[in-house]
């Protein structure tokens, strides 16, 4: 389309005709003047339509505009739209593809929806303005990601999501028969990312995760996408520096991009804290020390359980915030057993391990820990949780030739968007969510 003008360069155009595509938003009618609101993947604006020849037009039609650009009267200027001070009035144009009637009103600032009819009918939905800007927030968290662990020397990989073994064993795993043989959707990238420590040192991926949970949550998804990073000759302090620089450059980065987007969603700034060091830094706790001070501060006694309690999150959110000034806490040191197989114990202590949770806004949104680089101590470990290490033979190989120091975390994507934005569930964050109940549509539609 070498004639069409995108919407944002109108501005650029004013007392020219222009070409613009789009699609209609909103359609307002004054007696023989219609306005619309077009919009196209730059922006949104507004068009007068005279001689009364829009009548037939409705909301989601696609449509070819031919009209002069205008500056509106100072008195009509929308400073709330970037082409708030333009319009384009026009008596030519043509519908491309007509729509049917809509099966609800989309033409408000919130699309004001149930759960599920937001997911039956997804294909639109994701058309209104406010809920396409969610995963404009989405790609500048990834953005934020990537460019971040890039800026610390990583290497992009790109692994599979089948794999000869489970990654952390136990039941929540999806089995295929894979041309006669067993095989399992991955529970993550982990054990291909620790492979490729002695090839690259640093690596990070963007890949989709799949857990068999048999849970109905606002806060769990059957695939979600992780966004992973494993560091070489890296202890475990480092690894804590490590984790609440990705965590805080990539929230940094996508924060500044989106300004706009995260006022219309009522969202304040989110809180860093300081410099490691100085006051107001992210605090960090162990798991023992944020139960004692859960008991101490909200006088609950969790100290006897494995993990802390969502209240526990929540909680600890709270008081980083007062305290620190941080929506982030570092927590470290979970019991060995509740924590997989390649998860390093602390030699001090070797019922707890070296592994940390980054909470944000009352919610993990990051998992990891130093890892078990020896090989006899690996082998023992998969042993010890009933699996049989033939079973990982490709995994071990890499420590059978040398594998150095190393250690990792993984975030989950749509946590993060959800709780950035304060979305109520973790499936407004998906594009296209899978759970228990929903494969794009929905499973038991009586429900």
């Amino acid at each position: 389309m070498k004639d069409r003008t995108l919407i944002l360069d109108c501005k650029n155009e004013i007392g020219k005709q222009v070409n613009i595509y789009g699609f209609v938003q909103v359609r307002r009618d004054h007696g023989k003047i219609q306005f619309l609101d077009v919009s196209d993947r730059t922006g949104i604006m507004q068009v007068v339509l005279g001689g009364g020849k829009g009548t037939d037009i409705r909301a989601q039609d696609v449509v070819k505009i031919l009209g002069q650009v205008n500056k509106r009267p100072e008195h009509l200027v929308n400073k709330n739209i970037p082409t708030g001070e333009i319009e384009i009035y026009s008596e030519e144009f043509e519908v491309l593809s007509k729509a049917e009637e809509l099966p609800f009103d989309m033409g408000g600032k919130d699309l004001n929806l149930q759960l599920p009819t937001l997911l039956d009918f997804r294909p639109l939905t994701l058309r209104h303005p406010k809920v396409k800007q969610i995963f404009k927030v989405q790609e500048a968290i990834i953005d934020g990601f990537r460019r971040t662990c890039q800026s610390l020397g990583c290497t992009e990989i790109v692994v599979p999501t089948i794999a000869a073994s489970s990654t952390e064993g136990g039941a929540e795993v999806f089995k295929l028969d894979y041309f006669g043989h067993k095989a399992f959707m991955t529970q993550s990238p982990q054990l291909y990312k620790q492979m490729l420590i002695p090839v690259f040192e640093r690596v990070y991926t963007i890949s989709h995760a799949y857990r068999a949970e048999p849970s109905v949550t606002t806060r769990h998804l059957t695939e979600v996408t992780q966004m992973d990073l494993e560091f070489g000759f890296c202890e475990f302090p480092e690894l804590l520096d490590l984790l609440e620089k990705v965590a805080t450059d990539t929230l940094k980065y996508a924060e500044d991009q989106n300004e706009k987007a995260l006022k219309e969603f009522g969202i304040e700034k989110i809180a860093f804290g300081s410099p490691r060091g100085e006051a107001g830094s992210i605090p960090r706790l162990t798991l023992r020390e944020a139960q004692e001070l859960i008991l101490k501060e909200f006088g609950r006694d969790n100290r006897k359980e494995k993990d802390l309690t969502p209240q526990d999150e929540l909680d600890l959110c709270k008081w980083a915030l007062e305290k620190h000034n941080s929506d982030f806490v570092t927590v470290t040191h979970f019991p060995t057993k509740a924590k997989p197989f390649y998860t390093k114990p602390d030699p001090k202590d070797p019922e707890y391990s070296l592994s940390y949770d980054l909470l944000f806004r009352g919610v993990e949104v990051l998992s990891g820990s130093q890892r078990i680089n020896d090989y006899k101590q690996l082998v023992e470990s998969i042993k010890l949780r009933g699996m049989d290490p033939k079973e990982f033979e490709l995994y071990l190989m890499a420590f059978k030739f040398g594998m150095p120091l190393e250690g990792g975390f993984s975030f989950g994507l749509e946590r993060l968007t959800m709780h950035m934005l304060n979305l109520a569930n973790v499936r407004e964050a998906s594009l296209f969510p899978r759970d228990m109940e929903r494969v794009d549509i929905r499973l038991n539609k009586s429900s």
